[in-house]
Parts: C-alpha cells; structure tokens; sequence
C-alpha cells in the first residue's frame, strides 16, 4: 500500500518577493510561485519597506491560488500551512503570517512557524533529496544574501519519528551583508538594482587582480565578515579617478531608458570600470569562501551548504566548487530558482517540523529579528 505524501503550502513575504509553493514530503515540488517586487524598488535602489508591504497585499490571494492551481490541488488537500514568521521587514512577514493563520484556522489544518533562514538551509536539502543524494550531516552553512551573511553548524536529532535540525551559529556579517555591499558598489558605479546578477555578468569581462582590496582584519571572533571596508574601497578609489564619472553617468540615463541589459552596460564601461567590478567580486567571493571553510576545519562537518541570493553568483560557486574538490569535503547548492527567496524552501523546512510535531496558534506573529536555533 502506498503512503500518502504530505503535502505542505509554504507562504513567502519576508522581503520584496511575495511566493507561494506545494511541496510534497519535503523533496518533491509541485509548484513554486514567485511575484518579484524588483521593478517596483528599482529606481529607490533598494527595498521600501511600506512599498514591499502594500505589494504584498495586493500579491498574496492570486500567488496562493496560482500556486495550488499549478500543483492541482485544491486548499482542503493540504496537510499543513507552513509560513515565514521571520527574520525580514515586519510589514511584509505580517502579510503572510496572518494570511496563513487565516487559511489554517478556516481549514482546521495545521500551522507550521518557519524561520527564513531555515527556510535556505532545507532549499539545498530539498534539491539534493529530489535528486537521490542525502547530503551528511552535520554541516557548515553559509546563507549569504541582500539581506544576511551568516555561517551555522547544522546538526539533526531523532524526534517523533522524523528529524529535529538544530542550528549553532558561527560567525555573521558586522555591517553590510554581501548582497547589499554588491547592491551599494553597483548603485555608485551606474549598474541598476539588484547589483549582484549584473556585477556578475560584468566581472568576467576585466581583471579580477587590477585593483587591489585588503582584506578584512577581524578581531574578536575570526569567522565574522566585514564588507563596509571593501564597499568605501570602492568609493575611495572612484573619488580617485574622476574620469569615470561620465561613463557612470551614462549608464544611468541608459537605466533610466530601460537598457539594463549586460551587453548594453558593458558597451558603457571602460576597461577600468571592468577591472574594478572583477576585483570588488573576486574580493567579496575569497572573503566568502575562506571563512566558510576556516569554519569548516575548526568545526566538525561532513559537508558545506551554500544557499541564499548571493549563491546564485557563477563565481561563488567555482570557487567553492574547486575548493571543496582539493580539500575533499562536498559543497551543497540550492538551483538558482530556490537560492533566491521562495516559498519551495519554506514548506520543505516547514514538512520537517511537520513531522517533528511542531505547531503554531492564533497567537503566532512576526518577529523581525527571529534567532535561528
């Protein structure tokens, strides 16, 4: 006799992406929506929080609907709602947490509290299972976005049957996360928002060694980052060379005209301008990947997890690719779909608690700064 799956609605609104998914036992996607805010906060340069909040009001019906409708399932087949109660914008979580309160409380169906940040470490569980591999635990993981840079140990327990995930963490960024230093350098040089996909698709076109950025001196605990340094580096080196300011200001009227593709950038960018976004990517990505597996040797792990925004970078990934090769330990990447926000990754972690006998009530609200433990 076969078993029936679990099927887990994940909702998603803990930034600029309202996102919707149904996802079955943890491993098998049935859908994935996501309503991307990006030409909503494009000419702001980043995320307005009430602009994010209004959005996802208007988003969070038709998302949901979309996403049950592509899994071709109606909201009573569900076995449980599972919902971001945090870390993010607390406008934007509270849109989704009392939309999911709603549906489990008029269905009589459970309701499943999730981390955000636990939400990107089942993003590369739920890959690796769906594909046949079971990565070993425990693991460093790097989660590492617009909005967070940050290692945990992540160990699991026998609980109920099922695994309970715990989360030690190790080191995180004391200023800016890397995907909002790319975001700043970006802004300063003309390239749009999101900087991190056009910094990129640029970074192979100059040299990653003509400018040079120290790296960050860290004291107290070794495995913290800092970007702010690298970010004013940039500046301070654009104050020195004046004659870039054209060039930056050209590739502004051509956002402005809605040329934001790569190749219409680079046709605006001197060799110079090249040099430095390679340089700026090359030192953020070695500052990732060094700390993460300076983490990895002093804590005991069996594997790297690499999952947020920021692990969609091509470069991010061939270092920690070519690393993990010569030091014999396997690194772990979500798609590029899943490492960005999404609601895939929040049913996933929400089906482990699921089955660990987790649950929330009415009393369940957003929590803008919610530790992962």
């Amino acid at each position: 006799m076969t078993t029936k799956e679990h099927l887990i609605l994940g909702i998603e609104s803990s930034c600029d992406e309202t996102a919707a998914a149904v996802v079955a036992d943890g491993r098998r996607i049935l859908s994935n929506i996501v309503a991307s805010q990006n030409d909503i906060h494009r000419k702001y340069g980043g995320v307005v929080p009430e602009l994010a909040s209004r959005e996802h009001l208007r988003q969070i019906v038709p998302v949901v609907r979309e996403a049950l409708e592509q899994a071709h399932i109606a909201l009573r087949d569900v076995d449980a709602v599972a919902v971001t109660q945090g870390p993010g914008l607390v406008g934007a979580l509270l849109v989704g947490v009392t939309y999911g309160k709603v549906l489990a409380l008029s269905l009589g169906k459970p309701l499943i509290a999730v981390n955000h940040l636990e939400g990107h470490v089942h993003a590369v569980l739920l890959e690796a299972r769906a594909a046949g591999r079971e990565p070993q635990l425990p693991a460093v993981c790097l989660i590492v976005s617009g909005g967070h840079t940050i290692l945990y140990h992540v160990t699991s327990e026998p609980a109920n049957g099922a695994s309970r995930f715990s989360y030690t963490r190790i080191g995180g960024t004391r200023d800016d996360a890397a995907g909002e230093a790319y975001d700043k350098v970006a802004r300063m040089l003309g390239l749009g928002y999101p900087g991190g996909p056009i910094i990129d698709r640029l970074a192979p076109h100059g040299d990653p060694h003509a400018v040079r950025f120290s790296e960050p001196k860290m004291t107290g605990n070794p495995y913290d980052f800092s970007f702010s340094g690298i970010k004013t580096a940039v500046l301070y080196h654009l104050r020195k060379h004046p004659e870039l300011e054209p060039e930056i200001e050209a590739r502004r009227q051509a956002l402005a005209r809605g040329e934001r593709s790569a190749d219409a950038l680079r046709s605006l960018s001197s060799a110079a301008t090249l040099d430095l976004v390679a340089s700026f990517q090359r030192a953020v990505v070695s500052n990732l990947v060094a700390q993460t597996f300076a983490a990895t040797e002093i804590h005991t792990a069996r594997s790297i997890f690499v999952s947020g925004g920021v692990a969609a970078n091509s470069e991010l990934r061939r270092s920690f690719e070519s690393e993990s090769a010569q030091r014999g330990i396997e690194v772990f990447f979500p798609s590029r779909a899943l490492s960005t926000d999404n609601a895939a990754m929040i049913a996933a972690a929400g089906h482990a608690r699921f089955l660990a006998g987790d649950r929330a009530d009415s009393t369940l609200n957003a929590e803008a700064n919610l530790p992962l433990t």
